[in-house]
């Protein structure tokens, strides 16, 4: 496999703003006095207020404003979905494009990074205990909008590093581990504590509820949905998340030649590229319904076709065909019921969603037991709308605590 496409896997896609652009890109904001994008926004980051803070060159007081509302601004500036959110919603969609604000505000967290600015000082202990359970997004917020409140919060996380999805299923030359552990270095001053290594099952939670005043499970989706199809059980068939996070935490560097992912969201597509890029030369989509059906973003699906990777749609699986236990082929009928296609495949990749893990199904809620994230409905939610989550069962813990 060439350097090249070794290197353009963790090689971020595109680069940022420097100052000039950003301030180009500011000065076109038409000042909303009720700012819509700010309203578009789950995660009350506020973009009419950073945005307005930077046309008066205020660069601290716009990163502040970040920082405050959001405590996974960095990775929010590069995996938000903004064209369906505050972009969106932005007054200058009805004169030519929307402001940038996802750029904008990655530039703003490089200030950040860069001038060593702080700006969240956490108040005095309170004498209040919380365990927040898994390190992603949903819980990491949730911890440090507590802890800056003066709660004493301590993290329990199974993996190695905290993140969650950030650091271990989402392509790094989408979002680089450099800015998923700036996040969480903000978080950890102020005064956040982590506990890495160990699951909370059902009976460790017990124990937690004893020991703390409340626990918020944020645990997020780990457990990859399969097709109930002849073959799943052949060598080569994964799930999505287990494959992203091979890929990223280097387990695997380089993939066989052809291989095949299941479905049409973006962790589809980032399943292909990471394909690609670590040396499948027939790495291809297969999906059971049209382009204009799938739910990934208009960005994710254009990057897989600049990359020549093929999508096979209108087409669903049916059976894998293996031999000595290996995959061999995937053959799928056609939506019109009639339609038959064979693929050769190494390897098969189920992206058609993730689960909550058997161990962690019907935990009791309740009685100082909070949930957010993920866990909260079973479906995986955008970073930013985890935060949000984040957000509101910090608000809810206080008003329990009081």
């Amino acid at each position: 496999m060439s350097d090249v496409l070794k290197k353009s896997y963790a090689q971020e896609i595109e680069k940022g703003y420097d100052y000039r652009r950003a301030m180009e890109e500011a000065s076109r904001c038409l000042l909303c006095h009720d700012a819509p994008c700010s309203k578009g926004c789950p995660a009350g980051t506020d973009p009419g207020k950073f945005i307005r803070s930077l046309r008066f060159r205020n660069i601290k007081g716009a990163a502040e404003t970040i920082r405050e509302n959001n405590a996974l601004a960095g990775s929010c500036a590069q995996v938000c979905p903004y064209g369906k959110l505050c972009e969106e919603a932005c007054s200058r969609c009805g004169i030519d494009t929307p402001i940038n604000i996802g750029k904008i505000q990655r530039f703003l967290v490089e200030q950040e990074k860069e001038q060593g600015m702080e700006f969240l000082t956490p108040a005095a202990k309170n004498g209040k205990k919380v365990a927040c359970v898994g390190a992603g997004p949903a819980s990491l917020t949730c911890a440090r909008e507590l802890s800056v409140l003066g709660y004493d919060v301590t993290v329990f996380e199974a993996k190695e590093k905290a993140g969650g999805v950030l650091s271990y299923g989402i392509v790094p030359s989408r979002l680089s581990q450099e800015v998923v552990d700036f996040d969480i270095e903000t978080i950890e001053k102020t005064r956040v504590h982590f506990v890495f290594g160990e699951t909370v099952d059902g009976a460790r939670l017990e124990t937690l509820k004893k020991e703390y005043d409340a626990v918020f499970m944020g645990i997020g989706l780990w457990q990859a949905k399969m097709v109930d199809l002849p073959g799943t059980d052949l060598d080569g068939v994964v799930g999505a998340i287990d494959f992203l996070e091979k890929a990223r935490t280097g387990v695997v560097t380089e993939l066989p030649e052809n291989v095949l992912v299941i479905g049409g969201g973006d962790v589809a597509m980032d399943c292909v590229t990471t394909a690609k890029q670590l040396g499948s030369k027939n790495a291809a989509i297969v999906y059971r319904r049209t382009i204009e059906e799938a739910p990934a973003d208009i960005e994710e699906v254009k990057l897989v076709q600049s990359m020549g990777i093929p999508m096979f749609t209108q087409f669903a699986p049916a059976e894998i065909l293996g031999k000595d236990g290996k995959v061999t082929f995937l053959k799928t009928v056609g939506r019109d019921g009639e339609s038959e296609m064979t693929l050769k495949a190494d390897m098969v990749v189920f992206a058609i969603g993730q689960e909550l893990e058997a161990a962690f199904e019907g935990i009791a809620f309740g009685d100082g037991v909070f949930v957010g994230g993920d866990m909260k409905d079973g479906k995986g939610a955008t970073v930013v709308e985890a935060v949000a989550d984040g957000k509101a069962a910090a608000a809810e813990i206080v008003n329990y605590l009081g």
